[in-house]
């Protein structure tokens, strides 16, 4: 495909999990130093976006379903457009970037159930964070989608 605008969105699920007191889970990307994001992957042939929420959650951070309640899902896809210096070089070249369900989860555990040392790790770190800082510290390029995402799933109390 010649036009970029030929190819399709990437199927994906994310997480925006919460702590007790309305903290949010970011990771540090091992591959991007000083890039943060919330958990999330593709979704696997036959896999609903919810489980591929919760074995995305399990993988990238090693929290298991029973140590999350699922509180909400994005009503529609939620889409971006990966930058042009990516363009063909991540995903195999086959999509132009993701469009994603998103989940609300909130970790019924302790801290103790998050472990980044997986079997492939993702993050290099990680930390809770509150909304503002989310939206400086995530790439440019999904910013907007974080927007979307915490309108829908975690509106600011008037």
């Amino acid at each position: 495909m010649s036009n970029t605008s030929d190819l399709p969105y990437r199927p994906c699920a994310g997480i925006l999990l919460t702590n007790k007191v309305g903290q949010i889970f970011v990771g540090e990307r091992i591959d991007m130093p000083g890039a943060w994001q919330m958990p999330q992957g593709g979704i696997d042939d036959g896999e609903n976006h919810e489980e591929a929420a919760l074995r995305e959650l399990e993988e990238e951070i090693g929290v298991r379903p029973r140590h999350v309640e699922v509180l909400a899902c994005t009503k529609d896809w939620v889409t971006y457009n990966l930058p042009a210096h990516l363009l063909g070089k991540v995903w195999g070249g086959k999509y132009r970037g993701q469009k994603q369900k998103w989940f609300l989860m909130r970790l019924k555990s302790n801290d103790t159930a998050i472990n980044i040392a997986t079997e492939h790790p993702e993050f290099a770190r990680w930390k809770w964070t509150d909304r503002e800082s989310l939206l400086t510290e995530i790439v440019p390029f999904k910013r907007a989608v974080y927007r979307v995402v915490l309108q829908e799933l975690m509106p600011e109390q008037s």
